[in-house]
């Protein structure tokens, strides 16, 4: 169950107050379809933490990340936070992962009055109406699978076929596609919900071939969408696959093997490579130090992510609690993440509003 603890947590925060810690609770699927993606995540998010502590933490005191796995179960992500916001104490909840997993944990961040930061899932329903005690550090799916589609028209495909997971990420994304063929005066050829974790590849694709589609816009998570478009290559479709940000992983462009080249992945950070860009460059600085190797772009996310979370407890002072950090990450206005801006307010937990697209190049690499 335990994914892994930080040297010193368990044994400080069972044994003795005076060992000065600050606590962090992650829930995600370190095992599982979205394991890939997820493992990076956590690694961008631990060069950074590992670079504060190194450097004395946060106001004299460690910053401390217990993760759990929750084998991407939402009711398992509901008990690991219920685990870590009650029993473990943690000050805020970190880099949960999926869009039903992060909405399961709502009611005990609500009940605790816990504050999370970094959610990775573009869900709406996170965004809008804002929720105190959430403080997102990316853009909405519903801006991605968008511009998804209007991209796809724009280049001069028509018959555009929807796949999206059958559940609440998947109808937030599909909204957004929506949102997309309105905008261009295009209807979807097809739109299929699939199961989330095991789509029924044999109902899936008769449908996308007898609609004759040129483009889909796949939205689903990991293996789902790579073992997807492997089969509908093997069936002879050479339909342009776009899937959305929660796959901007080196771990998914793995997993797609031969079939990776020329698929678009939507992102929601600059390019692991745009060195004009501060932060990219302080990360990779980190990564090469550590031995790590390259970034990528969901190592960034990380990154991101744990830049909010380092500099809300900063600015909560020396002993901050749950509720001071929420007030500390509400007024952060602006955070300049290093060519990227952090606005929260009362009103606005989005923080960040950065959207493009990238293609998997034939050395398979994300190229912008």
């Amino acid at each position: 169950m335990w994914k892994q603890v930080f040297a010193g947590a368990l044994i400080c925060a069972t044994v003795s107050s005076a060992c000065a810690q600050l606590l962090i609770g992650q829930t995600a699927g370190f095992t599982g379809p979205v394991a890939a993606g997820v493992e990076e995540t956590h690694q961008g998010a631990k060069l950074y933490i590992d670079a504060v502590n190194a450097k004395g933490g946060v106001n004299g005191q460690k910053v401390e990340l217990i993760s759990l796995d929750d084998e991407f179960d939402p009711k398992k992500s509901g008990e690991n936070a219920r685990i870590l916001i009650e029993e473990r104490k943690v000050l805020s909840m970190f880099l949960t992962r999926g869009t039903p997993h992060t909405q399961a944990i709502l009611p005990h961040l609500e009940k605790n009055r816990t504050p999370l930061v970094g959610p990775s899932t573009g869900a709406m329903v996170l965004h809008e109406p804002v929720n105190r005690w959430v403080f997102n550090v990316r853009a909405p799916y519903q801006r991605e699978s968008k511009k998804a589609v209007i991209f796809l028209s724009t280049i001069g495909l028509t018959r555009i076929g929807v796949v999206h997971a059958a559940d609440s990420f998947g109808a937030d994304a599909a909204e957004g596609a929506r949102k997309g063929f309105a905008e261009v005066k295009l209807e979807p050829v097809v739109v299929i919900a699939a199961d989330r974790s095991n789509p029924d590849f044999s109902v899936i694709l008769p449908q996308l071939l007898e609609a004759k589609v040129q483009a889909v816009v796949w939205a689903g998570s990991g293996t789902a969408v790579s073992n997807g478009v492997k089969a509908l290559r093997k069936a002879g479709s050479s339909a342009q696959i776009v899937t959305l940000s929660n796959n901007a992983s080196a771990g998914f462009i793995d997993s797609l093997g031969d079939t990776r080249h020329g698929v678009i992945v939507s992102q929601v950070y600059p390019s692991e490579r745009a060195v004009a860009f501060k932060m990219v460059g302080e990360a990779q600085a980190l990564a090469q130090s550590a031995g790590v190797g390259n970034i990528s772009p969901a190592m960034l996310e990380g990154f991101a992510a744990a830049k909010v979370l380092v500099e809300g407890l900063r600015r909560a002072g020396p002993k901050p609690t749950r509720e001071s950090l929420a007030k500390a990450l509400e007024t952060m206005s602006p955070f300049d993440l290093g060519g990227l801006s952090v606005d929260y307010s009362a009103e606005d937990h989005t923080g960040l509003d950065f959207a493009e697209l990238s293609i998997i190049g034939s050395g398979g690499k994300f190229r912008r």
